[in-house]
């Protein structure tokens, strides 16, 4: 293959997401086949035959149980597709799929790919959050506890160090949140979720987002507990108010997306119109105590190299973790609240971890189509302290 001068969009499609917990819309489905049905989805659409497809390339966070041994391989085994098609998962944590479509552009770029199919996909019903880390032992080796004796900390109170350091109080998360549910419920009352969500055979009433909430109020978020706090956590970091609840959080959820990547070369030889083309990457590590601030830095660095500022962008997704991500991300760079997230975000839309990076992709360049928008940011915080960015301009 020769060298290749751009990477496109050509379609992305993603399942409803249902709640991540035992009668969940999607419980009942296992992880293979709800990313199968993605994969068959976005080849389907496509007109393509299998075997056209270089490589597969899926994001998946708990790989263990029913999401172990590849599970892109038993995805794409799953969807009949041709057995001459390779896989391969990949864990960058929440960023997964992001990751993949980053790895996929990046290798068609290169001249190593021309057409790839990259997704995603977590049940957390099935599979919970942590099972990976409860199989033989703990990840945090001698040589890590030297460096961090006092350890690290899970997710949540990552989010309540962001809160108290950008003094993000509680009525302010909990006004985030009851927005994001309502610009989702009013995305989904426009029909702007038609184009992308597809069905799930295997769950036929599983038609919308199990997870928003129209009626959402921070005032009935204000009754929520705090998530995360415990006495020896609470001894540990005494300026922590305890702001982060579960209605300020992303839920556990199920899903499954899938994207289609191609060369702008091949994509005309097969009579494909592109939706947009991958502008701009990176990819950065930071502090993994406060650990999902890394948006911050992957925007400044993204901006950097390209010249672009923030005001030359239509819109961005920021993956809404938890309220204070977001929020601590726009402070930091200047961005304009209603760009931000503007079709609801994960506190609505539901965090189904390894899917997650293609489901905002899809919302993303949707987005971009419906204002007439030129560029869009996507960038996601990511366990251990990473987070990747990545712009797209819309064709």
């Amino acid at each position: 293959m020769s060298a290749r001068s751009e990477a496109v969009l050509i379609d992305v499609v993603r399942t409803p997401v249902g709640r991540g917990k035992p009668g969940g819309m999607l419980s009942g489905v296992h992880p293979v086949d709800l990313a199968a049905g993605a994969l068959a989805a976005i080849l389907d659409r496509s007109g393509l035959e299998s075997r056209q497809i270089d490589d597969v390339l899926l994001g998946c966070v708990s790989q263990v149980g029913e999401q172990s041994s590849n599970i892109a391989r038993q995805a794409v085994l799953a969807a009949g597709f041709d057995e001459s098609v390779p896989a391969a998962t990949i864990d960058r944590q929440c960023g997964s799929s992001q990751q993949a479509v980053h790895s996929a552009a990046q290798g068609i770029i290169s001249g190593a790919y021309d057409a790839v199919i990259v997704g995603g996909v977590e049940s957390m019903s099935r599979v919970p959050l942590g099972s990976s880390a409860s199989v033989a032992g703990s990840p945090m080796s001698p040589r890590l506890r030297a460096r961090y004796p006092e350890g690290l900390v899970n997710q949540g109170v990552s989010a309540e160090l962001i809160a108290a350091h950008w003094r993000l109080d509680r009525e302010t998360l909990d006004a985030y949140a009851a927005e994001s549910h309502r610009r989702a419920a009013a995305a989904w009352d426009e029909g702007f979720f038609d184009r992308t969500v597809i069905g799930v055979d295997e769950a036929p009433d599983a038609a919308t987002d199990e997870t928003v909430r129209a009626g959402t109020t921070a005032s009935a978020l204000a009754g929520l507990s705090a998530a995360f706090r415990t006495d020896a956590l609470a001894e540990r970091f005494p300026e922590l108010d305890w702001r982060i609840t579960p209605g300020n959080s992303s839920p556990l959820t199920d899903g499954a997306s899938a994207a289609l990547l191609m060369s702008a070369e091949r994509a005309e030889e097969l009579g494909l119109a592109p939706r947009a083309r991958f502008h701009s990457f990176t990819v950065v590590g930071d502090d993994p105590l406060m650990m999902l601030t890394g948006p911050i830095p992957a925007t400044r660095r993204i901006l950097d190299r390209t010249g672009l500022s923030i005001d030359d962008l239509d819109a961005y997704e920021v993956n809404e973790a938890f309220a204070s991500v977001p929020l601590a991300w726009a402070a930091e760079v200047g961005a304009d609240a209603a760009k931000l997230n503007p079709r609801g975000g994960a506190i609505a839309l539901g965090h189904a971890l390894g899917s997650s990076g293609t489901r905002l992709l899809g919302t993303l360049v949707d987005h971009l189509d419906a204002v007439g928008g030129r560029y869009g940011l996507q960038t996601m915080c990511e366990g251990g302290g990473m987070a990747n960015a990545l712009i797209v301009e819309r064709l």
